[in-house]
């Protein structure tokens, strides 16, 4: 979701295999670099060969171009990785969050084969999807600061993940701004 001049990540922290609850510390969001994070939902192995992918990707941009990517190269860079391997797909739904020039917030989401999503607002992915749309429609205001932001995340994947018995077990909060990134963890129903 973005903000005034910066932008919320958030995830829940249950790792599953269908009904059966694995782990109940999973990361999902990875910081690419200062201004760029990446969310991965889906598949864990995949998501984390994907991950591996990219991290490795960027070294190479970093090296040739002695510069970091922006989030909209980074969003290209993730698309065309996904449709590369379309005939056998990672089975993940990446979301791409960043300040852009002038810090202005990026966000977009896709689908396994690379298929962008872009927002002005907020874009969601995984299993709560649905309930993530519906919460997140209803809190969402322009131009909010970064604590503001991150109440209306929270709420909002909290108020989600209950109505959704495949999430869950708290949540991980990133708000990043031009000059500060700020993670929390959320305590669950469960925890």
């Amino acid at each position: 979701m973005v903000g005034k001049n910066c932008f919320a990540m958030a995830s829940d922290r249950r790792l599953g295999v269908q009904l059966q609850t694995i782990a109940t510390d999973f990361q999902r969001i990875s910081k690419i670099h200062d201004r760029v994070f990446l969310g991965l939902s889906g598949l864990a192995t995949d998501a984390q060969t994907l991950y591996q992918r990219l991290v490795f990707r960027h070294k190479l941009y970093q090296l040739r171009e002695e510069r970091d990517m922006k989030p909209e190269t980074f969003a290209n860079l993730v698309s065309a990785l996904l449709y590369e391997k379309r005939f056998g797909p990672y089975f993940c739904q990446p979301v791409i969050a960043g300040l852009g020039d002038e810090d202005k917030p990026f966000i977009c989401t896709m689908d396994s084969i690379g298929a962008k999503e872009l927002a002005k607002d907020f874009v969601v992915a995984g299993t709560a999807s649905e309930s993530l749309y519906g919460a997140c429609e209803s809190m969402f205001k322009e131009d909010m600061e970064p604590e503001e932001l991150f109440e209306t995340v929270s709420q909002a994947l909290l108020s989600s993940v209950d109505r959704d018995c495949l999430s869950g077990w708290g949540g991980h909060v990133y708000v990043v701004t031009p000059t500060e990134v700020k993670e929390r963890i959320l305590k669950g129903r469960m925890d």
